[in-house]
């Protein structure tokens, strides 16, 4: 269930505007709301890692890291078929993950996995996971004398100019008819408070969910109040109203320290 984008900006509006603090725009909210929900959904991240690298007791974090992981399921994609583009092993990840517009919805790459043919047609009933391999490495792997990848143990380089894999590599180079599964994390999807003006004030904007390229928040329902503070806090350094900033500032902190608890 999303987290309704109508319901947060309200919330926004109620709070910046308590004090007479200053109107927020359709369009600053959207961008406050992408900024924002980007910034906890890539906090997960960080969030599991520190907590799964954590000395002590393991069960003081199991909660904390299902729940975590609970957050970040909504958008992992598992067992994707994805087609190779040569016959070299080469398959372009970024682009099988698109959005309507044309960008790439790839977050983060996981799991790889390979089904090798044994004849044409006739394939074997288990996948190979595909360990990952820095490009420098693949020289050594490569030798002959030091050949460490096989059918039955596949090892594949990422290729990319950027932090997103716009293409990965599979080695040994796969025959025709091979099959590939991967697990991979879209990113949440830009959200927009759609609206129709009544005359020319945007002040006057009236919400309209029924428009084509209305979106709502893609985070867990938890994340509502999260969300509020962390666009209150982008609006505050907007209309340079610090003390708003502050306070919303102040807010997320007291959070963060209830969830580490």
């Amino acid at each position: 269930m999303a987290i309704g984008i109508n319901n947060v900006y309200q919330k926004v509006l109620a709070l910046a505007n308590k004090e007479q603090r200053g109107y927020i725009t359709p369009q600053e909210f959207n961008l406050f709301a992408d900024q924002a929900q980007m910034e906890i959904f890539e906090q997960y991240f960080y969030d599991l890692e520190q907590r799964q690298r954590a000395v002590g007791n393991e069960f003081d974090y199991a909660d904390m890291v299902n729940s975590i992981e609970e957050k970040i399921s909504v958008f992992e994609k598992v067992n994707q078929t994805i087609g190779f583009i040569d016959n070299e092993g080469n398959i372009d990840v970024s682009s099988s993950v698109m959005d309507s517009d044309g960008n790439t919805n790839l977050y983060k790459l996981g799991d790889v996995k390979i089904n090798y043919p044994i004849s044409p047609g006739v394939y074997e009933d288990f996948y190979y996971p595909v360990e990952q391999i820095q490009l420098k490495e693949l020289n050594l792997h490569s030798i002959s004398s030091l050949k460490t990848f096989s059918k039955k143990r596949p090892v594949y380089t990422k290729h990319s100019e950027s932090l997103v894999p716009a293409r990965i590599q599979i080695h040994p180079s796969p025959p025709s008819g091979s099959m590939v599964m991967i697990n991979y994390i879209v990113r949440p999807k830009r959200p927009n408070w759609t609206y129709v003006l009544s005359g020319n004030n945007a002040k006057n904007a009236l919400y309209n969910p029924s428009s084509a390229d209305h979106q709502d928040f893609q985070l867990h329902l938890a994340e509502e109040n999260n969300l509020v503070v962390k666009i209150l806090q982008l609006a505050g350094i907007a209309i340079k109203d610090f003390g708003l900033a502050q306070a919303a500032g102040q807010k997320e902190v007291n959070t963060i320290q209830q969830q580490k608890q």
